[in-house]
């Protein structure tokens, strides 16, 4: 087998079966795992590693299609850098673990399966697959995991400081034994059965009464398993009984907690007090707590929509936002089972443990009894949703283990109340920022127009704005402005200058007119603030500072123009008011500044402010931009420097308006390390 070009090109003897690489964020990284993946494994079988004698072509081709799903994945919903790891993992190394730390359930298995991770550096996305509709538009697993779900013998998802890990792990014969029976056996012993229930085939059975009570037993399932797949008599079915988990005891559960209580507090706190999304919140709660507390654990979440219908007596039940097992298989069953009984619990218990049934039927043979508690989650005196916490076996739930979640249900209420509280504020950002900004961008006869637009928060409003509006009389006008400061100050004075901009330029004044109004309206407002300010001051009790204060002003740099077509071409007036001059490209590559500076809106009164007056003939182009594109950093150099702006521009002859914005913004964000620091506005104007 060839030698894929990413694969490594040599091992050592004796060398362990592991590759890795780091590939980029890119839509071609699923196609270069693929053929690291293809390489790596055919050069460890060449090689003859310990381990690669499970490798064969449906191994490989099972591992192939895996890796690109998961890939795939971390590209479309991370966006960032990835990191493969394929690794051939040993039945010793297995069985070594420490089962308090492993990030999976093991149900046993054929020794050295091939285990492949895929990690990206963006944990605050959950990966989603739009294979299984779920109620309530909860964040799912990931496109194309249930083909990696049906590939695998087992997968998982593994949340760490600033990294998500998306785990599958692979058998030689491309699937998983029947873990209902594990545990009727002690051993990996197996047997084969006909459709007529005949045994065919026994091993690892010794001929002892408690064996062979254990082969009828399996028998007797294998028999139905072969009568549900409707084998014919004479046809033989297959089965591979299991060993079962090893489960913790109570004094494991006690030696952890005195071990890594503490940091495992702070490590959950440091991972749930990033993130902004309630889902998300209960997504880490899960993997938090399973396997180290709890075979699986549920989050419902009450939305402030039903504590409002709640007021109103309406019945609104609460959301079962994430269900999570130690064994993937396992969720989907029991997220069924949980949906038909959420818990109740009274207001009066707080955040202190209740016990609640135990689910048995949705858990398999291993999970017929054991213990259930529930929790509340309350923040601020408001209930946010119940945790539910399992495991298989017990009675009841040790009291050092019982204290230890209600010290982390705690933190999990407060960190949904706080993704709570800035989804309000997101939301009311963005309602705020559609309502500064056009709806839509005008189309101009016998003009093509091009806009980037990206703000710095992008949930908040900006201090950029643009505008591109038709003003009457085959007039259009267009405005490029950047305020000083961010936020709701910066909301403010664009709320208050966008529609002014429309209603005069409506009104018919000339470009040089409109700022001058302009500049005189801001400084009217300014000293409007100022007064109320000292006024609020006065009614306070507090000194009377109305004349310390002064006026307030607000900055504003603004491009404006006005757009009038005729037969063969355009005839374009504009104003610069301390804004980053607008620059002509014609069709040869030649580039000029087409205004000149002025004073910033809103400092001076009686500016007196000018136009400049030329015309655009097919081919010619106009770029406007904000201080985001001309003072993009890299170390102590800006991206305009020494021309910067316009030679990029000369780089742009002969290309679409569409191509040139693209163009332009792709030079700035490559310009520096880092990504930008600044509001950015970009917008063409080309002469068709």
């Amino acid at each position: 087998m060839a030698r894929a070009p990413d694969a490594p090109a040599h091992y050592r003897p004796g060398q362990e079966a592991i590759a890795r690489t780091s590939l980029p964020g890119t839509p071609l990284a699923p196609g270069a795992a693929r053929r690291f993946v293809r390489g790596a494994l055919a050069d460890w079988a060449e090689l003859a590693l310990p381990g690669s004698e499970i490798i064969d072509d449906r191994l490989i081709d099972d591992a192939v299609v895996v890796v690109s799903e998961l890939v795939t994945n971390a590209v479309v919903h991370a966006g960032t850098d990835v990191e493969l790891l394929c690794r051939l993992e040993s039945r010793d190394s297995r069985d070594s673990r420490d089962n308090c730390e492993s990030r999976e359930t093991v149900e046993g298995g054929l020794p050295g399966p091939l285990v492949v991770e895929v990690s990206d550096h963006h944990p605050s996305r959950a990966v989603r697959d739009d294979a299984v509709e779920r109620p309530y538009g909860t964040p799912e697993y990931g496109r194309g995991l249930r083909l990696v779900a049906t590939l695998s013998e087992a997968w998982g998802i593994t949340y760490r400081p600033g990294v998500k890990t998306v785990w599958a792990r692979l058998l030689a014969d491309g699937g998983a034994g029947v873990g209902s029976m594990a545990e009727t056996s002690a051993g990996a012993d197996s047997i084969a059965v006909a459709g007529d229930g005949s045994v065919l085939e026994a091993g690892g059975f010794a001929d002892t009464a408690e064996h062979l009570a254990k082969k009828e037993q399996i028998a007797a399932y294998a028999t139905g398993q072969a009568l549900e797949r409707g084998l014919r008599a004479g046809e033989p079915l297959a089965l591979e009984i299991l060993p079962p988990e090893p489960r913790r005891n109570a004094h494991q559960d006690l030696d952890w907690l005195n071990r890594g209580a503490l940091s495992f507090l702070a490590e959950a706190s440091d991972l749930l007090a990033g993130q902004l999304d309630e889902d998300l919140v209960a997504a880490l709660a899960g993997q938090l707590l399973v396997p180290r507390l709890a075979d699986w654990c549920a989050v419902w979440l009450e939305d402030e929509a039903t504590d409002r219908a709640g007021g109103l007596g309406l019945a609104l039940g609460p959301r079962l936002a994430r269900v999570w097992h130690g064994s993937e298989n396992r969720i989907e069953e029991l997220r069924r089972a949980l949906e038909k009984d959420p818990p109740r619990l009274p207001d009066a218990v707080r955040s202190r443990a209740v016990p609640v049934p135990w689910p048995g039927e949705a858990l398999g043979a291993r999970g017929v009894s054991g213990a259930a508690l529930a929790y509340r989650l309350i923040a601020g005196g408001r209930p946010l949703g119940t945790l539910v916490i399992g495991r298989a076996g017990l009675t009841d739930f040790p009291d050092e283990i019982t204290g230890l979640v209600e010290d982390l249900s705690r933190r999990i209420a407060l960190a949904i109340g706080a993704a709570r509280q800035y989804a309000r504020q997101a939301t009311i950002s963005r309602v705020l920022q559609r309502g500064l900004l056009p709806g839509a961008v005008a189309e101009i006869p016998g003009v093509r127009s091009a806009l980037v637009y990206e703000p710095l928060d992008k949930g908040g409003p900006s201090g950029d704005f643009y505008d591109l509006f038709p003003a009457g009389d085959g007039r259009w006008c267009f405005a490029v402005g950047d305020v000083q400061g961010k936020g709701p100050e910066a909301a403010v004075v664009i709320g208050l200058a966008r529609p002014w901009l429309r209603l005069l330029a409506r009104e018919g004044y000339q470009v040089a007119d409109v700022l001058d109004r302009l500049n005189q309206l801001l400084l009217d407002d300014a000293t409007e603030t100022a007064d109320a300010a000292a006024r609020a001051l006065v009614a306070a009790g507090g000194p009377g500072l109305g004349a310390d204060l002064g006026p307030q002003t607000r900055f504003l740099s603004m491009l404006y123009g006005e757009l009038v077509p005729f037969d063969g071409g355009v005839r374009c007036t504009l104003a610069s008011a301390g804004h980053p001059l607008p620059l002509l490209l014609g069709p040869d590559g030649d580039v000029r500044e087409v205004a000149r500076p002025q004073t910033l809106l809103g400092v001076f009164e009686d500016a007196g402010y000018t136009s400049e007056t030329f015309e655009l003939h097919p081919g010619d182009t106009v770029l406007c931009v904000t201080d985001g594109v001309t003072e993009r950093r890299c170390g102590p150099r800006q991206f305009d420097d020494d021309d910067g702006l316009a030679k990029a521009l000369e780089g742009c002859a002969g290309l679409s308006a569409e191509l040139i914005a693209e163009r332009i913004r792709r030079l700035v964000h490559e310009f520096g390390a880092r990504p930008p620091e600044d509001d950015m506005a970009l917008l063409v104007l080309q002469a068709e």
